[in-house]
């Protein structure tokens, strides 16, 4: 499935719109907060239609499913969206993330739990909070918001070190970038390691900029916040990914692909990536194979990458981040 896809679930009492446009969206929240509420309103309407009291309007056909007979209700299920309640055991199994990242269909998952085997992006991770009345003054709109940001302050930040979640092509340039301004960059190999490196380097004096993949980070991000929230000195970096950073600067030969960077969602398959951290990176790799010098890897970045002409491009794009000394 591809797209954007606005969703609205009404009830006498309460009102969701919102829109979801990746294969994995999460809704978190305290007890209370409207989870559990929003899939029980779909679920009544897929049992009752309009005799539950409920409307519900959306382009994809929504359902809910639970711990009875999962796999099947998902492997029968296709160009849908599909509703997740938390306390489901099956949500944290490998079987689960297999199924959905063979699944054409959306996911929304209620949940407070990390799924470290799902790679959802911090975009799309979001709070309830209830934003004023509808129609009188009994019916509640409960606002759906993202949680996180692409970085975490809004301030200039001049990064005095730099800790990387890549390991390889990602870790090559920004250990470039930060040769100009005489910084040490470290990498973490891997986004299950940011904290234990971060608290390894708590002695180090000055801002620490830690840059991750931001759509596939999402599995993380509650406790690197709370990490964060006890320092004041580390800013967390979460664009895309690297290659979209590569791409977002217009100024590899030969590839010209601002039309699908505006709205990714309408050409990005759910089926065919679990994640938009790998369609970049196939995009990235497709336009540039039939060029030697450009022809770009995960692993081992080209030399053309590192040119002055794409590191400049590069620092415009992360804005708020001061790289020149």
């Amino acid at each position: 499935m591809k797209g954007a896809h606005r969703i609205i679930v009404e009830s006498k009492k309460v009102k969701y719109d919102f829109t979801i446009k990746r294969n994995i969206t999460i809704l978190t929240g305290n007890s209370g907060s409207g989870k559990t509420v929003l899939i029980e309103l779909i679920r009544d309407y897929r049992r009752y239609g309009s005799d539950s009291g409920v409307f519900l309007s959306c382009d994809r056909e929504c359902r809910t499913i639970d711990n009875e007979d999962w796999e099947r209700q998902i492997s029968e299920t296709s160009n849908s969206i599909i509703f997740i309640d938390e306390g489901n055991r099956f949500l944290r199994s490998r079987k689960f993330a297999d199924l959905l990242q063979k699944s054409d269909n959306y996911f929304v998952i209620a949940t407070r739990e990390k799924l470290p085997m799902l790679p959802y992006s911090v975009n799309e991770i979001y709070g309830f909070r209830q934003s004023g009345k509808f129609h009188n003054a009994k019916q509640k709109y409960n606002e759906i918001y993202h949680l996180y940001g692409e970085i975490s302050e809004e301030r200039m930040i001049v990064p005095e070190y730099v800790l990387t979640e890549d390991s390889n092509s990602g870790y090559e340039f920004f250990r470039e970038l930060s040769k100009e301004r005489n910084i040490t960059c470290i990498s973490a190999n891997g986004k299950s390691n940011i904290i234990s490196c971060l608290q390894k380097m708590e002695r180090k004096k000055g801002t620490c900029l830690v840059i991750v993949d931001g759509s596939a980070f999402g599995s993380e991000m509650r406790d690197i916040s709370e990490y964060l929230n006890d320092v004041d000195h580390i800013i967390l970096y979460a664009p895309e990914s690297f290659e979209w950073l590569l791409l977002s600067t217009d100024m590899i030969p030969n590839v010209r692909v601002t039309h699908i960077l505006e709205q990714p969602e309408e050409y990005i398959d759910s089926k065919e990536y679990v994640s938009w951290e790998r369609f970049f990176t196939s995009l990235l790799v497709s336009k540039t194979q039939g060029n030697p010098l450009w022809a770009y890897s995960k692993k081992k970045l080209p030399d053309m990458y590192l040119s002055s002409k794409i590191l400049n491009a590069v620092k415009v794009q992360m804005k708020l981040i001061v790289w020149n000394s």
